[in-house]
């Protein structure tokens, strides 16, 4: 879902894409154009999708006539193949996206070019996609879930799949609990939310974070949780939380079954 821009990139995506499978996004005259000086005259196609903003309000062109102008540069380029519309709609938007890419479908149609694929997203959406126009959802959080989800009807807590397992390190005050979870473990990403993330079950909040730190501030004294306690916190967002670690565990009941490696953590070169 990115536009993939840069010479050293381009090498790697060509040599990825004689490897797999894979379409990639474009929503540019420059982006194509890129995309094309390297894959003309070698072996395969590279399949494009015109990435459009259908009220996100990210990358993606603005209007349907601008993705079929660019749908036109992608089947006219050498080395490339035009696979359609991707976008990445804005949360209780849906109704207007897909408005957005039924309208850029039918100009499509019209011209003779035919999307075949049309990728939507976003997991807090999922179950309210209705558009016949869309052929692909990419809900990404579902499959952990977190603190975001549960805020907006899309999970409950018992969904929430992914947890930072912290340690108590401090408890200054009756009510103030310092745990050894920082923006390093829980991140600083906060998309609405009041707080940093919530201990499991969502009975309190993580209320400030240092790096190394998280502060809970509890609402009365209470004789738990005391220094040494373990706790499991939801994050805001388990996609920026599960780049922060080399490592996932698997629990079931209490007990690691399994530990898998992050391999696709997103490191820039």
């Amino acid at each position: 879902p990115y536009n993939i821009v840069g010479a050293r990139k381009l090498v790697r995506l060509k040599a990825l894409n004689e490897r797999v499978k894979l379409a990639v996004t474009a929503d540019s005259p420059d982006t194509v154009a890129g995309y094309a000086e390297s894959f003309a005259g070698g072996p395969g196609t590279l399949t494009v999708l015109v990435e459009c903003d259908t009220g996100g309000s990210r990358c993606g062109v603005q209007a349907p006539a601008q993705a079929l102008a660019l749908a036109r540069q992608v089947a006219m380029s050498q080395g490339l193949r035009f696979g359609g519309l991707m976008t990445y709609p804005p949360m209780g938007g849906l109704e207007r996206s897909e408005r957005w890419l039924e309208d850029a479908v039918a100009l499509l149609d019209a011209a003779g070019l035919s999307a075949e694929t049309v990728s939507s997203g976003n997991t807090p959406d999922i179950w309210n996609t209705r558009s016949g126009v869309v052929t692909e959802v990419r809900p990404g959080t579902y499959i952990y879930n977190d603190r975001f989800q549960v805020q907006n009807g899309a999970a409950g807590w018992d969904d929430c799949a992914l947890t930072v397992l912290t340690t108590v390190v401090s408890r200054p005050t009756a009510t103030r609990v310092v745990i050894d979870a920082g923006s390093k473990a829980l991140s600083s990403d906060n998309p609405g939310l009041e707080g940093f993330g919530v201990i499991m079950g969502g009975v309190a909040t993580i209320k400030s974070l240092s790096e190394e730190h998280g502060v809970i501030e509890l609402g009365a004294p209470s004789d738990t949780p005391r220094v040494g306690d373990r706790l499991r916190i939801v994050p805001n967002h388990a996609c920026v939380v599960s780049n922060l670690f080399d490592v996932v565990n698997f629990v079931r009941d209490d007990a690691v079954v399994e530990t898998v490696a992050v391999a696709a953590r997103g490191r820039s070169d």
